[in-house]
Parts: structure tokens; sequence; C-alpha cells
């Protein structure tokens, strides 16, 4: 398989993510809390990040794609700890509008938006890993 197609599905699994963002807020109505927004911040660079990189088969492109993506996981982890009351309450940086653990939607009874957002991540940093070593394989032939 080729390796590109492991950088068109992370470019793809952005998009999907920033459009499905857009989406929640702006056709649904349900106001992002403060965990969202920053979550926002590392998703929807990669839209661009990961774009270009496909378009110009640009063969270093984890070594600045991989950093983004970690961040953003890191949040959305932290994000569902909290959502789903593993960690206390008291911890939750939310400072204004809507709280970062209020239930807002549960699509199929279990899929959360903090959900959401830890499964794009979590795939994004698959894909990239795969288009890293699939890199490697073709280097060392």
């Amino acid at each position: 398989m080729n390796k590109d197609i492991y950088l068109y599905l992370s470019w793809l699994t952005a998009f999907t993510s920033t459009a499905g963002s857009f989406f929640f807020s702006n056709y649904m109505k349900l106001p992002p809390c403060d965990l969202c927004w920053y979550q926002r911040l590392f998703m929807f660079p990669l839209v661009l990040v990961l774009g270009v990189g496909y378009l110009l088969k640009d063969k270093n492109i984890h070594l600045y794609s991989f950093p983004i993506i970690l961040c953003g996981w890191l949040i959305a982890a932290y994000h569902n700890l909290l959502y789903y009351k593993v960690i206390a309450a008291e911890l939750i940086p939310c400072t204004g509008g809507i709280s970062c653990t209020e239930r807002q939607l549960d699509l199929f009874g279990f899929l959360s938006i903090p959900l959401m957002s830890f499964i794009s991540f979590t795939v994004l940093f698959v894909l990239m890993y795969l288009h890293f070593l699939k890199g490697k394989i073709h280097e060392t032939r």
C-alpha cells in the first residue's frame, strides 16, 4: 500500500473532525467549552498542515504534525477523564460559559463530543505513525 494513503486519511480525519466541530457549534448551536476550544486550536491547523504535506508529498511531515497531534490528544484525554468523572471536577479549567463536563450530546448513547475528539486525535496519531513507518521501510529498500 502506498504510504501517501495514510497521509491522505490523516487529512480526511482532520477535515471531518473540523467540519463536525463547525456543525455542532454553528448548526446544532452547541457551545464549546474551554477544553473544546483548546482541542480545536490543535485540530483546525492540521487540516492545512496535513493537506499541504499531502500535496507536496512531504516525507518529514511527521516532524511537525506529531507535536500538534500529541498536544491535542493530551487535552482530549484530560477532557475525557473529567467528563467521565475519572478525576475530580475541581481540576476543571473552565472559567466561563458551558462546563467542560456538561453532557450536550451522546450519539448512540455513549459517543460524546469529548470522546469523538479523543478518537479523532488517536486515529490521527496512528495514521501518521503508519505513514512514518512506511516511509522508513521505503528508505531501507
